[in-house]
């Protein structure tokens, strides 16, 4: 793989990170909240780009453990909106299951990672 563009997570991560970011923009949100929804959903893709380019195996782990972290995050934030009511459960629920997906993808690549011979 020449491309962190080519890896089938940071697609999955980007589109997530735009439908937040979409999202959040589009309706009226606490603006300390909007700021963190869109900072996390935006850490998981651009985590995975920052260590795929870092050309080392252990720094990619690290960054891609960085994206995991930040679905987390996401997923907890998207709980509190929908519970504030910002965002209605039909739609938290829609991007709880993209962000499960991948995290999970994200949790597969780092084991795929830690067992190959690539340094």
């Amino acid at each position: 793989m020449k491309r962190f563009e080519d890896l089938e997570v940071y697609k999955k991560a980007f589109a997530l990170a735009i439908s937040v970011y979409k999202l959040t923009n589009s309706k009226s949100f606490d603006l300390n909240i909007k700021n963190q929804i869109q900072r996390a959903a935006l850490s998981i893709p651009l985590n995975i780009a920052e260590g795929f380019e870092l050309q080392s195996n252990k720094q990619f782990i690290k960054f891609l453990y960085i994206s995991k972290a930040s679905s987390g995050e996401l997923r907890s934030l998207l709980r509190i909106c929908e519970e504030l009511n910002f965002i209605d459960k039909i739609i938290v629920d829609d991007l709880l299951n993209e962000t499960e997906d991948v995290s999970k993808q994200l949790s597969k690549f780092i084991s795929y990672l830690k067992n190959s011979k690539i340094e």
